[in-house]
């Protein structure tokens, strides 16, 4: 029994998806070789080399497949919540403060802050410019938000700074987004619905009734995102279930914030959403996803979705982070 308390702690499932993907792709690679193998000379000699590709490719799968197995089969029934019933912690006052964070945004900006500031629940809003060039901070201003300006440049020092700011103010409930009009305020009430069963909601842009024709969320990337997604949930096995950890649209308990904010490191950038909720999952905090809506951009996008190329490099940073702890991920 005390091994398998121990085991609580383990990641086998990460690791064996992990391998799984390894063993996959080798595999795909031996099977590719066999066409080109057979246009170039020497065939005896590129067969064994075929051959031993593939072969070779079941050691990954074959371990990756018994340990998912043993954390899947054996080790999930103690990893999951001791708690008997959903948890229901109602919100006294469920006003929110809204924290944007915007760079080179004066396209969006403004009509952002409107949008949120019309929303009966939202008590301010506050903008994080980082070291915008064009009109971002006066036009956030103009439209009635509180304005700040992070000289620190990355996403993750604006999106630190946030937090730093909202959790200044008083009430329980503080929603992160960004002022490029990706999302829209209507979803804080679906965001809400879900706050009484959780310390953070994610907002996940899966659903695809939910998501515009047209968006940064490319075929590519939709699907590179749900893989990480599963590979943290599988990391945090029986605490979670995640489909999207490049959302930037969550509502946090102000509480919850307060405890984490120590623990998270600005110096991670654009992979700081997935950071933000590894540390909230090893923490011990209860996250639950919520479908929420998602728009095409408005302005130039400068994030990781720019293309592909540059979403496969973010990507791949969220899977050293995740795997590593972060200890190798910095900007």
């Amino acid at each position: 029994m005390s091994v398998i308390r121990n085991g609580q702690n383990t990641r086998l499932l990460m690791y064996g998806m992990l391998l799984l993907t390894l063993g996959l792709a080798t595999f795909l690679c031996g099977v590719l070789l066999a066409l080109p193998r057979h246009l170039l000379p020497y065939n005896e000699v590129f067969l064994a080399v075929n051959e031993a590709i593939v072969w070779y490719s079941g050691v990954p799968i074959v371990l990756g497949l018994i340990l998912a197995m043993a954390d899947l089969f054996v080790l999930l029934a103690y990893k999951r919540s001791a708690r008997a019933e959903v948890r229901y912690d109602a919100v006294v006052d469920p006003r929110v403060i809204v924290a944007l964070t915007a760079y080179n945004d004066e396209a969006s900006i403004g009509d952002s802050v409107r949008d949120f500031m019309e929303h009966p629940l939202v008590r301010e809003v506050i903008v994080v410019s980082n070291n915008s060039q064009d009109g971002t901070i006066e036009r956030a201003r103009a439209a009635g938000a509180i304005v700040f300006n992070e000289t620190k440049q990355g996403y993750g020092q604006c999106v630190f700074r946030c937090l730093q700011e909202a959790i200044l103010r008083s009430g329980e409930l503080v929603l992160l987004c960004e002022g490029d009009r990706t999302f829209r305020a209507y979803d804080i009430d679906k965001l809400l619905a879900y706050i009484p069963h959780a310390d953070i909601v994610n907002g996940t842009r899966t659903v695809e009734r939910l998501r515009a024709r047209s968006t940064q969320l490319s075929t590519f990337i939709y699907y590179g995102n749900l893989f990480t997604g599963k590979l943290l949930e599988a990391k945090h096995l029986g605490r979670s279930t995640l489909t999207d950890v490049g959302t930037t649209y969550k509502l946090c308990r102000r509480a919850t914030l307060l405890t984490l904010m120590p623990e998270l490191t600005p110096a991670v950038n654009l992979e700081f959403n997935a950071h933000f909720l590894d540390v909230a999952l090893a923490s011990g905090c209860d996250v639950v996803e919520c479908p929420i809506t998602f728009h095409p951009r408005v302005g130039i996008s400068k994030g990781g979705n720019t293309s592909n190329a540059r979403a496969l490099a973010v990507g791949l940073r969220m899977i050293l982070g995740i795997v590593t702890s972060w200890r190798f991920v910095r900007s």
